[in-house]
């Protein structure tokens, strides 16, 4: 299984009233830990564009195990666990320092041809292509 991750470290803006990280900001730290899996694969956002694809989320869940805090370093893990007909990420936030695990997530994306909007139903080869010479390095 293909795996990246990143390090994150909570900034105050990122907390709500009762002082832990609000729910949404998660959001934003698994797409910190999926473009550095992108990244690895060698398939980031720009070379999506310019093999003629996008790649929309469809799909998203998140299970709160515990809540982050203020200046808590948290490692974000993003996995590829399917790419045939569809591209689902899993992901795990835990504590840098103690490993223990905060959030389980997982994402769900599709490939949408750029020039027609057209969403298809099959990998195209170039992310399969990507995926293979990442697995052989």
């Amino acid at each position: 299984m293909l795996t990246a991750s990143a390090e994150i470290v909570v900034p105050f803006h990122d907390l709500d009233p009762v002082e832990i990280v609000w729910h949404g900001h998660y959001v934003k730290y698994l797409e910190v830990a999926r473009d550095q899996l992108m990244n690895r694969i060698d398939y980031s956002h720009e070379a999506m564009r310019a093999s003629g694809f996008v790649w929309p989320v469809v799909e998203m869940k998140l299970r709160y195990l515990q809540a982050a805090r203020l200046r808590q370093t948290l490692r974000v893990r993003a996995s590829i666990l399917e790419y045939e007909y569809r591209l689902k990420i899993v992901y795990d936030i835990s504590d840098a320092a103690n490993g223990r695990r905060l959030t389980r997530a997982h994402t769900v994306q599709v490939p949408v041809r750029i020039d027609t909007g057209e969403m298809l139903f099959q990998t195209p080869p170039v992310l399969r292509e990507k995926i293979t010479a990442a697995q052989s390095r």
